[in-house]
């Protein structure tokens, strides 16, 4: 399993690797200039490609661009769920997804990028509304995620834009690999 796996359901030892894969990624930078920056470079990523080269998977069993693209719009329906959870709630629970099996049984692969695309933007887009609204004390409320336990929003915000960056790397990949 390659540590940018969501472990869903896997081991306490997983999910530290993946939140501390994500959290390196970050390397000091600020996470709501990296959320606000990302819509534009997948849509810079996808112009002008062909039907057959968005859905060209980087390798046997990895995602193609569209399938990443799907991705980046269920997660943050997800992220835009927690967020509001945890600003409504008191310590909600938090639960985990297989990113995987979202991918296979929602036919990510026969999603229409454009589509996928708007659909992350606007969404993206009401999240850093309520986001950057937020202040100290609403950023230190916490929810209780299945996997990963106690989290605050603050911490999510850094693991929402380290895995912004880890699909950075994977479209930059995809993307060059469909030149080479």
């Amino acid at each position: 399993m390659s540590i940018f796996t969501n472990p869903a359901s896997g081991a306490k030892e997983d999910a530290i690797k993946y939140i501390n894969a994500l959290l390196n990624l970050l390397e000091g930078q600020d996470p709501l200039n990296v959320l606000q920056t990302m819509p534009a470079f997948v849509a810079e990523v996808v112009h002008g490609l062909s039907d057959a080269q968005l859905r060209r998977p980087e390798a046997p069993g990895k995602w193609s661009l569209v399938q990443v693209v799907q991705h980046l719009a269920d997660s943050e329906l997800v992220w835009a769920y927690r967020l509001r959870m945890i600003l409504a709630q008191d310590r909600p629970e938090i639960t985990g997804y297989d990113q995987d099996l979202w991918a296979d049984r929602l036919n990510y692969q026969a999603a229409d990028v454009n589509e996928a695309l708007a659909q992350f933007k606007l969404l993206r887009q009401a999240n850093l509304r309520l986001l950057s609204s937020l202040d100290d004390a609403e950023l230190a409320r916490v929810g209780i995620h299945r996997e990963r336990g106690e989290e605050s929003l603050a911490h999510q915000l850094q693991l929402y834009a380290g895995h912004d960056l880890a699909h950075r790397r994977q479209l930059s990949r995809i993307r060059a690999g469909l030149e080479s």
